[in-house]
């Protein structure tokens, strides 16, 4: 019953060094379903880091997610399940679009809202953001295409009208 060496809240300060660095091992094949079920929890793990304000760790989470849904299967996925994989790789690209604007990388959010769209070509959130990010670019004509086309899919969007308005006003 001796009193410890460091006192409770102390600050420590440790070293540590990197002594080897060895690449992960392959992805498993896994069961679609599992592939799912793992997909599912870091999409989930990178909104938790995500609405704390941790952008880079919400988007390595996200490249979990689209790794796990990517990855080898053991057996062909039902039409049900082909169909979640497919909901589940767009909500992580639209999700790694939104980390990459947090993060400032315009480049690779448009390249992230353009591989969500390859897979669901009506993805309305895909679109504003894919509308809203040519407009920053200036690349005003092919904003309002892609924007209208959003509006087509969600009429009543006060966002999607706004930017159109926005594009509107810098054209006149």
């Amino acid at each position: 019953s001796r009193e410890p060496d460091v006192p409770p809240e102390a600050p420590l300060l440790f070293e540590v060094t990197l002594l080897e660095v060895r690449d992960g091992p392959d992805p498993q094949p896994l069961p679609p379903a599992v592939r799912l079920r793992l997909g599912s929890q870091r999409r989930e793990r990178g909104n938790f880091h995500f609405t704390r304000g941790d952008f880079a760790a919400a988007l390595r989470s996200y490249r979990l997610s689209l790794r796990a849904l990517d990855g080898p299967i053991t057996a062909p996925p039902g039409p049900e399940e082909e169909e979640e994989l497919r909901e589940q790789r767009v909500k992580c690209l639209n999700n790694c679009a939104a980390a990459e604007l947090k993060l400032g990388r315009a480049e690779e959010a448009l390249a992230a809202c353009e591989a969500a769209l390859r897979i669901s070509p009506d993805n309305g959130r895909a679109l504003l953001r894919r509308g809203q990010l040519l407009a920053e670019q200036g690349r005003d004509a092919e904003a309002a295409l892609v924007l209208r086309r959003a509006l087509e899919l969600d009429p009543a969007s006060k966002v999607i009208h706004t930017e159109l308005s926005r594009l509107a006003g810098r054209a006149s």
